[in-house]
């Protein structure tokens, strides 16, 4: 069951769902742009997607399976697709093309679960990846994918809901959340070499390895992370937190981490 309860962050109430999408067979043709393509074994991948989505569900998290998308190689990567903020989801417009047909599965799941819809619209562009929420402060990267008509779109999306829209450079990596995520307490996390300008979060915490950068909250101190940064885990265990470690190494070879294979919405009326 998906609890429902206050949410002391925002006032609102506090849900447990999770956009989910299978890996295409053809995941080995996806994109790639800041790493050197390498092979991709499609069963493993599907073998580790599905312990990912045992781990959400293991943990409290009702996990609703998207359509497959075959001919899509990167349509696993479904957090790309949109922006959910309170109970409103604003549809991406992914900066590589071939990817836009991903978001119309999205948005009829949103739709069906009762979310207002906004849209990025050209000639702006925008994706997920792009987009760090800690509370009402929303970080955007600007980079390859995402450009500044994207952001200003964003921007008017969600600055009437109460939320601050804070351009940050990308250029390293991906996208904004393949260089850093956030603690429970709000403290960006990032692998150094990778982040662009880390004086750009009011509090940042350099951690020792690549996808150590990359955690999902599943609540309760709880983090879900990729079970190649074994050193980061042990730190953050340090701060009193429990790592959950996932392999996805297929997904990693991909430029894809634990952040960008599902969609939370935490924050669902009713």
């Amino acid at each position: 069951m998906t609890s429902a309860m206050p949410n002391p962050l925002t006032g609102g109430t506090t849900s447990r769902k999770a956009l989910v999408r299978r890996p295409s067979p053809r995941l080995a043709d996806g994109l790639v742009t800041h790493i050197d393509r390498t092979p991709v074994d499609a069963a493993l991948a599907l073998r580790q997607w599905e312990v990912y989505v045992v781990a959400l569900r293991a943990h409290g998290w009702e996990t609703i399976e998207l359509p497959p998308l075959d001919d899509c190689p990167d349509g696993v990567f479904v957090e790309d697709t949109m922006v959910v903020y309170k109970n409103v989801a604003v549809i991406a417009r992914p900066g590589a093309e071939p990817r836009r047909a991903e978001t119309v599965t999205t948005e009829e799941a949103v739709t069906g679960l009762g979310c207002s819809l906004n849209r990025i619209r050209e000639p702006g562009t925008l994706e997920g990846g792009d987009v760090l929420k800690i509370g009402d402060t929303v970080y955007v990267g600007r980079g390859g994918r995402t450009n500044g008509d994207g952001i200003r779109g964003l921007r008017a999306a969600l600055g009437p809901l109460g939320a601050r829209v804070v351009a940050v450079p990308v250029s390293k990596v991906l996208h904004l959340k393949s260089a850093v995520t956030a603690l429970p307490d709000g403290t960006v996390i990032g692998y150094p070499p990778l982040v662009d300008d880390p004086g750009a979060f009011d509090r940042f915490l350099p951690v020792p390895e690549e996808s150590g950068a990359h955690v999902v909250l599943l609540g309760g101190g709880k983090l879900l992370m990729a079970a190649s940064a074994p050193r980061t885990a042990e730190r953050f265990a340090d701060l009193g937190y429990e790592p959950v470690p996932v392999d996805i190494s297929e997904f990693e070879k991909m430029e894809g981490c634990v952040t960008c294979l599902s969609v939370r919405l935490r924050e669902l009326y009713g």
